[in-house]
This record gives structure tokens, C-alpha cells and sequence, in this order.
């Protein structure tokens, strides 16, 4: 056997082993690749449990990073590579759409939520929420706690209302401007605030705080929590989005407390 016929056979084998495990790689990347959720603080538990649920049928793993609507869609702006978007409001959603970072027709309104006021469990407060409760007289020397109203939904909600109802401009001065809803609880679950606002959902999954009162709806906007591909999604990040939307997904959301949108 001559050397060429050697050198031949040895790039013929290269070939055949390259080629062979980039088409493996290619067969198997479907399998592996996961999708990047960008979800609202409050809906950290919930896409945890809709990613297992979709995970089981779909194969595909979910990764899930909480934070509030308005810090996560700065990232996606600033270019993060996210998949979805699960916003706990209707702006910041429309932020990015104006922005075109979004897929075109698949934005959909998922759930609901309702704004409540909380204290720590073992707090004696009461009160009935209407126009001009005395909230000032209720959080004694103390702060209330929610997310900056200037950015975060909640703090948003919780303006509203409390402008709604007369009573802002007494505790304005007073509030704890968290960055998201779920570092807001934990100030009342510490007792670090003794009054706070925060989503019913959020409420009820911490054993350390109690609701006082919910807000009525008419106090602030309806609290719409919307889902919408970016425009670098994949086929299986439309897969998740499919499943969200689903009936299948319902009992996932009532299980912690979230209405349908419509």
C-alpha cells in the first residue's frame, strides 16, 4: 500500500468521525436546549412549576430568572438573552413591543392578581380599605413597604390605589421602595415594616405575613400579567408559551392564587 493511499484513507476516516459526530450534535440539540424564562418576581413559584409541567411533555428543560417586570425588560433592551417574557403588567410589555424586541402576534394575557394590604402574622392592626382609611395612623413610626412606585408594578398598583383613595400624599414620604414585590414581603415578614402592599399571591405563599385587607379593583389599573416571545425564541420557547396559554396550564395558576385574565 503506497503512502498516498495511506494519507487517503486517514483523511477518508477524519471525515466520516467529524461528520458523524457533528450530525450527533445536531440530532441531539433539539433534546438539550432550554428555554429562558424572564418571569415577574411574582410569578417565581408558579413558572417554577410550569416549567416542570412543560418539561415532562416537551423534554426540554425551562430556566426561570425572577426579578421585577421593569429591570427585566432592560435587560432584554440591553440585549440578555431571553426567550420569554411573563410580565406582572401591561407597560413594560409594551415597552419592548414598541421597541420591536418582541415576536409580532404572540403577546397573549394569561392571569390576574389582587392588591393586598399585609402586616407580619402575629401584627394586631385592623382596617376596612376605603377612601381616606388612616393608613398614617396604622404604620405608627414605621414604613411602609412595596416596590418603587416610580418603576415596579406593584409599587405602580399601590400608588394608584393609595392616590385613588386620598390617602398618598400622607404616606408618600413614608415609603420602602423595594426592588421587586418578593423583596417588599420580606421587609413585612421580618418585621422590619409593619405594613405592606403586595400581590394576594405573594401573601399567600409566606407563612410570616397575614392579609389585612384587599384593595378594591376600582382603586388602580387591572392587575394583567402578559407573556410574549422575544424576537430570538425558538421553536420550543413557542412549545412553552403554547402550554402557559393552554387549559392545561390553569390548575398550575389557581394552585397559587391566580385568576384567569378573562
Amino acid at each position: 500500500m503506497s503512502r498516498r493511499t495511506t494519507v487517503r484513507g486517514l483523511l477518508a476516516w477524519l471525515c466520516v468521525a467529524f461528520f458523524g459526530v457533528a450530525g450527533g450534535s445536531a440530532g441531539a440539540a433539539p433534546e438539550t436546549q432550554s428555554i429562558l424564562v424572564f418571569d415577574a418576581a411574582s410569578l417565581t413559584d408558579v413558572v417554577e412549576d410550569l416549567g416542570k409541567g412543560f418539561t415532562e411533555r416537551a423534554h426540554v428543560p425551562v430556566k426561570s430568572s425572577p426579578a421585577a417586570s421593569s429591570a427585566l425588560a432592560r435587560q432584554i433592551e440591553a440585549g440578555a438573552g431571553a426567550d420569554v417574557f411573563f410580565s406582572a403588567d401591561l407597560e413594560w410589555i409594551d415597552y419592548l413591543d414598541q421597541r420591536k424586541l418582541l415576536r409580532p402576534g404572540s403577546r397573549r394575557d394569561v392571569v390576574r392578581n389582587r392588591l393586598v394590604l399585609v402586616a407580619p402574622a402575629d401584627s394586631k392592626v385592623s382596617v376596612k380599605i376605603a377612601p381616606g382609611f388612616d393608613l398614617v395612623k396604622m404604620l405608627g413610626d414605621g414604613k411602609l413597604a412595596t416596590g418603587d412606585p416610580d418603576s415596579v408594578p406593584v409599587g405602580k398598583y399601590a400608588h394608584a390605589a393609595l392616590e385613588k383613595l386620598g390617602v398618598w400624599n400622607s404616606v408618600s414620604g413614608r415609603i420602602v421602595r423595594a426592588e421587586n414585590v418578593r423583596s417588599a414581603l420580606a421587609f413585612v415578614a421580618r418585621g422590619e415594616a409593619p405594613l405592606g402592599i403586595v400581590y394576594r399571591t405573594d401573601a399567600l405563599a409566606e407563612k410570616r405575613v397575614r392579609i389585612v385587607d384587599v384593595f378594591p379593583e376600582d382603586s388602580h389599573p387591572p392587575i394583567i400579567y402578559p407573556i410574549a416571545l422575544t424576537t430570538r425564541a425558538g421553536p420550543a420557547a413557542q412549545r412553552f408559551l403554547d402550554f402557559v396559554t393552554s387549559d392545561a396550564a390553569q390548575p398550575i395558576f389557581r394552585k397559587y392564587g391566580f385568576q384567569p385574565a378573562h
